[in-house]
């Protein structure tokens, strides 16, 4: 058993029964929203390129369907674990919720090194995966979409494969594929684009000057390029990013391209010319107005919370912030926007798809990224609302937003029979 995804659940089931208990929900209709609704292991055997047959582990966890098809990504790494895959299941549910789309949660996940896997065995991987979950799946059930290291491509040996098996064309069947066989416009920048819109809204509600704010970003994946690139646009100014194998510091600012650029010949940001070379652990302490943590789950803890200098944190990835370290946060008077809300525009943006898919029309990436800048905001607010009415930080905010809501359906649904 992995002691991390143990971790991570525990925290994700605290925070609902925190949530629950502010709301005073039923017990019965706690437990309910606490356990997940289908649980699937399956065996995924691939043919490696040396001819040996290997055998990898998948999950796919549906935890809640009350508001809609459960909705959730699909990770490939090495250290995924069926708590893990639920904790991120629920927190699809939630993460649904805040920004009020016709979808529940769900997750999945493989155990693999995809870093130590030809492309071949990567889409043999995928279409056996997809085999094996095929009749758990569909564009009215259940609707996967990119996570850690799936992308495009992935999706789109998902939605061959899904669609060979029925026997007919399903686009609907993933979001986050490619353009040219139904992905949506502005689908590759949405969940960078609503950090980005996170940290303007936050900017304007907390009194901090947008213009020339100080940003650093853990994490340049596609997420953390993106929201880079996109609040340098704007005019924010990048002062650190970093990946796996550590940072880069520069306080006149960075140029989010030529850093990419830099990280696509050497594999990583490090050694950028006229950058200071940083760890980890070092961006998340610099002083900054805000920072994005966009990486992996649990990166601002107990040990670290208290020196923590952001104005405010805006959350790119799921999980970064541990509950203890959340309340250490709160009380040294540090904003977070919480990732159920800060990382939705994937989602929202999977949903534009998902309807365009099933309608077979194309919407612009102008006019995507406008109801996601729109969805976004409204969001942020009903957030910001739920946290006044009830005195609580953002994250308690939207969670009790977002419970409210999945509790209201499941109310209104009964339990049958």
């Amino acid at each position: 058993m992995n002691g991390k995804g143990e971790r991570f659940l525990k925290d994700v089931l605290d925070r609902f029964d925190e949530a629950a208990e502010t709301l005073n929900l039923d017990e019965g209709l706690r437990e309910f929203l606490k356990t997940p609704k289908r649980v699937v292991t399956v065996s995924v055997p691939v043919k490696m390129d040396s001819g040996c047959v290997k055998v990898f582990i998948g999950y796919r966890v549906q935890h809640n369907n009350a508001r809609g098809p459960y909705k959730g990504g699909i990770r490939y790494h090495p250290d995924v674990t069926l708590e893990e895959v639920t904790a991120l299941a629920m927190l699809m549910t939630w993460k649904t919720a805040v920004v009020d789309l016709p979808f529940g949660g769900a997750k999945g996940g493989v155990k693999c090194n995809p870093k130590e896997m030809s492309r071949s065995e990567i889409e043999r991987l995928t279409r056996r995966y997809t085999a094996a979950i095929a009749d758990v799946i569909g564009p009215h059930i259940d609707i996967p979409a990119p996570d850690v290291y799936t992308d495009p491509q992935t999706m789109a040996w998902i939605m061959d494969t899904y669609s060979q098996l029925k026997g007919a064309p399903t686009p609907e069947i993933v979001t986050g594929k490619p353009v040219h066989v139904g992905g949506s416009e502005g689908r590759e920048e949405a969940t960078s684009y609503g950090v980005a819109v996170c940290v303007r809204e936050a900017a304007k509600k907390f009194k901090i000057p947008f213009k020339n704010a100080s940003i650093a970003i853990q994490g340049y994946g596609n997420v953390g390029y993106n929201a880079a690139r996109i609040l340098h646009d704007w005019g924010a100014k990048i002062v650190a990013v970093s990946d796996s194998k550590g940072g880069i510091l520069c306080r006149d600012g960075l140029i989010p391209e030529k850093v990419m650029e830099h990280k696509k010949k050497t594999r990583s940001v490090v050694n950028f010319q006229g950058a200071e070379n940083i760890s980890n652990e070092e961006l998340l302490e610099l002083d900054v107005d805000f920072l994005i943590p966009a990486a992996i789950e649990e990166q601002i803890t107990i040990k670290n919370a208290d020196r923590i200098r952001a104005k405010v944190i805006v959350e790119g990835a799921n999980g970064p912030t541990t509950s203890e370290a959340d309340k250490i946060l709160a009380e040294r008077g540090i904003k977070v926007v919480p990732d159920i809300l800060a990382n939705a525009g994937g989602v929202t943006v999977s949903y534009l798809e998902w309807v365009q898919n099933l309608q077979r029309f194309r919407l612009s990436r102008e006019e995507v990224l406008k109801r996601l800048d729109d969805k976004m905001v409204k969001a942020f607010d009903e957030v910001l609302e739920y946290s006044s009415r009830y005195e609580v930080d953002m994250r308690k905010g939207a969670l009790l937003l977002a419970v409210h809501r999945v509790a209201e359906a499941v109310n209104s649904l009964g339990i049958w029979p």
